[in-house]
């Protein structure tokens, strides 16, 4: 038995009834059903090859069958690590595996349920064709990098559930019980009207990378591509954004507008760091006018770290500290939840969708995460631009960073100076939206 399915097996042991209960009844359910449920990896990287591990964790019944990336290197050492971890669910002959920016279309013609983990300017497009070619998907958060992005997600929400298609998204803490029960509380009332809220996270960073031996600008930035906004959404987006989510989540909606500040101190080689900021202030309103204040940092070194959410009601608050594993409501109903082990939300994820599928459960996350994705979008918009920025006017934005096709022989969105320094948003200055 691989050491995979050990830690999910110790994990299951040590997590709610109810949660067991939920994943005992799926796994029975895919016992029941003999048909294979193939799957192709879009995107080979770090996160694809733990999506596809945990993926077929789930089920005995599923097989990896193709790949697509842009880079060779890449695929062999995913294919690699995945035949290791599960040697009967992976048979991907050479024939389907797919290199280039349009392997995506093929890799997916060959399977039922696409995994998409490629860096997220892309997202929307990988998502847009999955849906085309009638599959079911799991697609990485954030869903896109821009306004338009986002809808064409939306668009393809819609089709998806004409089609009867599942999809699923890698904002893992809904699948996390010690989110859902506190979320659960907070719907039912517990601290009453909820008046304002905090989001925090502040951390460490990815390093950048060194550009290679005669690489050209856009292999540099491909291969660097958390430090290019036009790839990324900068890091508000990327990672901010399951903060931002719980959020929206308790709130049962997105903001209305909002107003920040941000920069970039520590990211100081523009060489190597790209474009993005290391830290945002951003103050979300909501329709009842409720607000949120919303901080993110990366890469400060002996500054306060925190990953949490909070939230203050008329008649309590509650902390959600997802890296203390502690869940708190105080007030007429108090409740509190320590867990003595981290969640693995990364596997949960999977079980839901894989259920759905064999099953066939109405099952589509992509509303949800596309207007948390926008919420992460538009607070970048107002920190780069220095303005107060409108839902309408951010979701209507016509400012479209990721280009729809990529090729080798295009010049990237953005291009270093004489000195190799990347253009930097400027508020007051920046059109952003």
């Amino acid at each position: 038995m691989n050491q995979a399915m050990i830690t999910r097996r110790s994990f299951l042991a040590k997590t709610s009834v109810a949660t067991i209960a939920t994943v005992s009844a799926a796994t029975h359910a895919f016992a029941a059903s003999g048909s294979e449920l193939k799957l192709a990896l879009i995107g080979c990287g770090g996160r694809g090859t733990g999506a596809s591990n945990q993926n077929l964790n789930v089920s005995k019944g599923t097989k990896l069958v193709a790949m697509a990336d842009i880079s060779r290197d890449r695929m062999d050492k995913s294919l690699a690590i995945l035949k290791k971890q599960h040697p009967e669910q992976v048979d991907v002959s050479l024939g389907n595996q797919f290199i280039g920016f349009d392997a995506y279309k093929e890799a997916i013609a060959q399977a039922d349920l696409a995994i998409i983990a490629t860096p997220q300017g892309f997202h929307p497009y990988h998502l847009r064709e999955a849906v085309k070619q009638g599959k079911h998907v799991f697609v990485e958060k954030p869903l896109a990098v821009d306004a338009p992005g986002v809808r064409t997600v939306l668009a393809a929400a819609e089709e998806a559930k004409r089609k009867n298609l599942k999809v699923g998204v890698g904002l893992q803490r809904h699948h996390q019980v010690g989110y859902q029960e506190a979320v659960k509380r907070l719907h039912d009332g517990a601290v009453g009207d909820i008046t304002s809220m905090t989001c925090y996270w502040l951390g460490n960073a990815r390093g950048g990378l060194e550009r290679l031996p005669g690489e050209s600008e856009l292999q540099y930035q491909l291969r660097n591509w958390y430090y290019f906004t036009w790839i990324s959404g900068d890091f508000i987006v990327d990672q901010h954004i399951h903060n931002i989510d719980i959020i929206n989540w308790i709130k049962k909606g997105h903001p209305v507008r909002a107003q920040g500040m941000g920069g970039r101190q520590v990211r100081n080689d523009k060489r190597l760091h790209g474009q993005i900021y290391d830290h945002f202030f951003v103050e979300y309103e909501y329709a009842d006018g409720s607000k949120l204040s919303s901080q993110c940092r990366q890469g400060q070194a002996g500054t306060h770290t925190v990953v949490s959410e909070h939230v203050v009601g008329t008649k309590g608050k509650a902390d959600l500290n997802v890296q203390n594993k502690i869940f708190r409501i105080t007030g007429p109903n108090a409740w509190d939840l320590r867990l003595k082990t981290s969640e693995d939300g990364h596997q949960l994820e999977h079980f839901p969708l894989i259920e759905a599928i064999r099953n066939d459960k109405p099952y589509n996350e992509l509303e949800q995460a596309a207007y948390s994705t926008m919420t992460a979008i538009m607070g970048r918009m107002a920190v780069y631009s220095g303005k107060q920025v409108e839902w309408d006017e951010a979701f209507n934005s016509k400012l479209q960073l990721m280009p729809e096709n990529v090729t080798w022989d295009m010049e990237p969105p953005v291009k270093p100076d004489a000195e190799g320094n990347y253009p930097i948003a400027i508020p007051g200055k920046t059109v952003a939206f």
